[in-house]
């Protein structure tokens, strides 16, 4: 398996070590909490058997122990795929070609790859805009990217309640809301790193739970808890938390007594550039005038 080096962004809002510490811890057992990744990696095989054509070369990035190629990519479709992720333990026992990768920082070639697929694991990275920027790099003419990252609207139940709870038990609010962007934004961000034909759109999951200790729970067996590089490093007051529970619950309980949690996740679809895709006219290259056009709607 190789190796890449890490590399730190000029601006950082996440601890990357951090975040490659909770992956590695959560490895062992990752597959047991994996209904999220295991519905993106449906959704993306889903997708790709809408398109006419294979793929001799793949990139899986952040592939969380194999999801994709274990549960969901269509048969025949994929020649060769490299699976990458940030915490060499995800790919330990991997049959498939792996790389330990920073996602900030991929180390292939300009032009490597037919297809680049993502699966929840660019919303922790400290420049989007770049990583998006590095992913196009690495496709061929007219190849394909696929990711999926959670969305501006995931947890905003726990963040509501653990926020309001830390403000009335404790006088003030540390940071824990990750910045994460939204499908505005991501189609903006696509345009600018450079791709082609972009498509976003939206899956909104609701998961609900006995309370808030076992969705907070399943959040650590999923390395998905708090890395920001300004986080409160002190572990919450008891009250606190007891508080933030009794908020979420009152907040957004259910009739049946379990509590909801919201995942939005964002999916992002663009293509790298090919003489043979279709162009948007130029402004001015129409040939009727919209007048005439209108006239001729009102007639029988």
């Amino acid at each position: 398996m190789m190796r890449a080096v890490m590399t730190a962004p000029s601006h950082r809002i996440f601890d990357r070590r951090l975040v490659a510490l909770r992956r590695a811890r959560a490895a062992a057992n990752f597959p047991a909490h994996a209904f999220l990744v295991e519905r993106v990696a449906d959704e993306i095989a889903d997708r790709l058997g809408t398109v006419n054509r294979d793929f001799p070369l793949a990139l899986d990035l952040g592939s969380h122990r194999g999801m994709l190629r274990d549960v969901a990519l269509p048969p025949g479709k994929i020649g060769m795929l490299v699976e990458t992720d940030l915490a060499p333990a995800m790919l330990q026992g991997r049959e498939s070609l792996r790389v330990a990768a920073d996602e900030e920082a991929l180390p292939f070639r300009a032009a490597s790859f037919s297809l680049v697929v993502s699966a929840l694991a660019l919303h922790w990275t400290n420049d989007l805009p770049g990583a998006l920027v590095q992913l196009r790099r690495t496709l061929a003419p007219d190849g394909l990217m696929i990711a999926a990252l959670f969305g501006g609207e995931t947890l905003f139940e726990l963040r509501t309640a653990l926020s309001e709870a830390e403000i009335e038990c404790e006088g003030g609010l540390s940071p824990r809301i990750s910045p994460m962007a939204d499908v505005r934004d991501m189609g903006s961000l696509l345009q600018r790193a450079g791709f082609a034909l972009p498509v976003m759109d939206v899956d909104r999951v609701k998961v609900t739970y006995a309370d808030m200790i076992g969705l907070m729970r399943e959040l650590r067996a999923m390395g998905e808890t708090n890395a920001l590089i300004e986080r409160r490093r002190a572990p919450l007051r008891r009250t606190t938390l007891i508080r933030a529970a009794e908020i979420y619950q009152d907040r957004f309980g259910l009739p049946n007594g379990r509590i909801p949690a919201t995942f939005e996740i964002l999916f992002a679809t663009g293509w790298a550039p090919h003489d043979s895709q279709q162009k948007p006219l130029k402004p001015g290259s129409a040939t009727a005038r919209l007048e005439e056009a209108l006239k001729n709607m009102d007639k029988p």
